[in-house]
């Protein structure tokens, strides 16, 4: 006997509270899906520094001069305006014994990188690295509390070794434990003595997680470690790569009287730099790297993505 009756669809054979919780999850995707993807493609911004044969910084900037790359993915640039957010800089000086006969120029050096940048927008401290970090100074905008209390008070210590790798790893501690917007640290070093316990990927991951921009100023015209040790090639793997890839910058100085007219030379790109816009299309997993070329022959570009608000897996900077 044929029989007529129509076969019952899927839904019809749950019972009524399962098909109702399958619509509200159903719901659910819609609503919460295109959230979460409108948020991925949300504007994202990076400070580039500009700078032209000589080191100096360029002080105009268009989206034409410069390419933005996330894993090799070139990026559409929206906007370009000078970066006026405070800088949160910690000066990382190392007061080793190998340090002892730089003092007074690292004191002449902070002089004048204190006169020129604390204006009283932007914070800068003092950490001390021989044998352990030791935060002479807390952030402060005010240039006679850098100078009377930081300067003023940088000696160097007998019989102790440099903690650098340290230092940085404490230091980005408290930048996160701030939220510090736009961090740098600025280290001022012999090649002496490496206490430190740290491994250079701690460190490395340590500058990615906060946001920090790395500059590192090396004096070699002291006495010089032994590049064998596991601490002297963990600080040399840092001062290499901790540069390039958070869009600091490694200057090598082969006597002490270069020292001030770097520190200044970096003052200068950091009041100097710019902050960029660009678009970054929707996607679920975020770049692994991010990089920033200058088009022009001769000229350099790097890029420090912002602070520990936005997370990210790792960035670098060409």
């Amino acid at each position: 006997m044929h029989n007529n009756r129509r076969r019952p669809v899927f839904g019809s054979l749950l019972p009524a509270s399962v098909v109702a919780g399958a619509a509200c999850v159903a719901g659910l995707w819609a609503a919460v899906l295109p959230v979460n993807l409108h948020a991925q493609a949300r504007e994202k911004t990076i400070y580039v520094s500009v700078l032209d044969r000589d080191k100096k910084p360029i002080k105009t900037l268009q989206p034409e001069d410069i390419t933005i790359r996330e894993d090799n993915a070139t990026r559409e640039i929206l906007r370009i305006v000078p970066a006026t957010d405070p800088l949160q800089i910690a000066l990382l000086i190392d007061n080793s014994q190998a340090a002892t006969q730089n003092i007074q120029r690292m004191r002449d050096a902070l002089t004048a990188f204190v006169n020129k940048v604390a204006n009283g927008t932007h914070e800068i401290s003092f950490v001390t690295m021989a044998d352990r970090p030791t935060l002479l100074l807390d952030s402060t905008k005010d240039a006679k509390t850098l100078q009377s209390k930081g300067v003023n008070r940088l000696f160097a210590l007998p019989g102790s070794g440099m903690t650098m790798l340290d230092a940085i790893v404490q230091t980005t501690k408290g930048f996160q434990k701030r939220e510090a917007a736009r961090p740098v640290i600025i280290a001022i070093q012999t090649e002496g003595a490496e206490f430190s316990q740290d491994h250079y990927e701690t460190v490395l991951n340590a500058l990615k997680d906060s946001g920090t921009a790395l500059y590192a100023l090396v004096l070699t015209d002291g006495p010089e470690a032994n590049p064998a040790q596991d601490e002297i090639r963990n600080r040399n793997i840092v001062l290499d790569r901790g540069t390039k890839e958070t869009g600091g910058r490694r200057e090598t100085l082969i006597t002490e009287m270069a020292l001030q007219d770097n520190l200044l030379n970096v003052a200068d790109e950091l009041l100097n730099q710019f902050k960029v816009t660009y678009a970054r299309p929707e996607q679920l997993i975020p770049p692994k790297t991010t990089t920033v070329e200058a088009k022009a022959a001769g000229v350099t570009a790097r890029g420090t993505l912002p602070g520990p608000r936005d997370a990210r897996a790792s960035r670098g900077s060409k």
